[in-house]
């Protein structure tokens, strides 16, 4: 006596299904919600290089070693933590250090599919791909975002202005708007 069980009268993959939706909610929201402790802005999060000349360092202070020179002002990285005045960065490679916040900008750049190396990538004049052709890149062209509607963003750089699928950009996340 005293004991009591509970047996659901729920079965089979809908009720499966309804049980990890309660349990991973909670998880997802606190994946969505992490915020850095220095700026309180969103972790991880896009931004890019100020300058031509950035130190990647192996730890967040100037006593650590530079283990990357990174010689392009533009590219994108991503900023996954924050201490005090330095921010954890990983390039589109998977190359990861720390940096001085003000060598980063703001500004949205993105590459144009830095993993398909010589493939060529379509810029349309609308936000579809029967649209016009506005230009062609190369894999690895940076690009500036000028926004995005989670499937399509608007893109200009030197000599080019236009439409991509955003499914081919390394610089925003999959989904994200950009106004």
């Amino acid at each position: 006596m005293g004991q009591h069980r509970f047996q659901s009268k729920a079965r089979g993959p809908a009720s499966a299904l309804a049980l990890a939706v309660l349990l991973l909610a909670p998880l997802s929201d606190a994946l969505a919600q992490q915020l850095g402790t220095v700026t309180g802005l969103p972790l991880p999060r896009y931004a890019s290089l100020k300058t031509d000349r950035v130190n990647l360092r192996e730890g967040p202070s100037k006593d650590h070693p530079t283990t990357w020179v990174f010689e392009r002002a533009g590219l994108p990285v991503e900023i996954t933590a924050e201490f005090e005045t330095w921010l954890k960065i990983r390039d589109s490679e998977g190359t990861e250090g720390w940096v001085l916040h003000s060598l980063l900008s703001g500004r949205r750049t993105a590459l144009v599919a830095p993993g398909k190396k010589k493939e060529t990538f379509k810029i349309f004049t609308s936000a579809s791909d029967r649209g016009d052709l506005a230009a062609t890149l190369e894999s690895g062209v940076i690009v500036n975002i000028r926004s995005c509607d989670g499937a399509w963003c608007y893109v200009d750089g030197d000599g080019f202005k236009g439409y991509i699928q955003q499914s081919n950009l390394w610089g925003v996340y999959p989904g994200d708007k950009v106004p």
